[in-house]
């Protein structure tokens, strides 16, 4: 009776002691008014600065991503030559269905110059972990308008590896862009069997 009884203490323990993939008050953190940040990829590191002011609820969800650890081995699966470079599904399909909290859209305020980042989106606030970064300078999309949105407001820009950006692996094109629910159903495994060519961010993070 003593063993069980320990036993269900220490699984209780356990669970209680683990961390949470993801939690709602992680929302709410404030990015400073700017911010510098690290991708550690396959191809090197890439060094990108955020400027709030461009984008204040943007600029918040990509502080509150990089903080919490969310693009830690993500796949860098659209690359569209002389376009842009696309990321943010999870390996995690759990972890990412959370971080899938629409963030209200906002008005384009920096131009979407080459090496500028902004959220990828697809309807009325719908921007919420899937980043691009901008290839070559791409300003339609500062007045496109879709699914009832105007504009991608620019969230950050590279500040340094911009070498490191234009090496991701684009022979896929858009192909991926296309079979993002097989990649989130399947996560990374799908990507490496199927298109191993794939680049990765390794691990992204905070920087001064």
């Amino acid at each position: 009776m003593k063993s069980k009884i320990l036993i269900i203490l220490s699984l209780f323990v356990l669970v209680c002691c683990a961390p949470k993939k993801f939690k709602s008050k992680w929302l709410d953190k404030k990015a400073p008014q700017t911010f510098k940040a690290r991708f550690e990829t396959t191809q090197g590191n890439v060094d990108i600065e955020a400027v709030r002011e461009w984008s204040p609820k943007g600029v918040d969800r990509l502080y509150q991503l990089i903080k919490y650890g969310y693009y830690n081995d993500v796949a860098i699966f659209r690359v569209v030559p002389d376009f842009v470079a696309q990321f943010g599904i999870h390996n995690d399909s759990i972890i990412n269905k959370s971080w899938q909290i629409g963030i209200e859209d906002e008005p384009v305020v920096q131009k979407n110059d080459s090496m500028t980042l902004a959220f990828a989106r697809g309807g009325v606030n719908s921007r919420s972990n899937q980043v691009f970064i901008n290839l070559k300078n791409n300003y339609r999309l500062d007045t496109l308008t879709y699914a009832g949105v105007r504009g991608f407001p620019v969230i950050a820009k590279v500040i340094k590896g911009s070498e490191n950006v234009l090496k991701f692996y684009n022979g896929y094109g858009d192909k991926l862009g296309r079979k993002q629910d097989s990649i989130t159903r399947f996560g990374n495994k799908f990507l490496k069997e199927k298109f191993p060519k794939v680049d990765f961010i390794k691990k992204a993070y905070l920087i001064k």
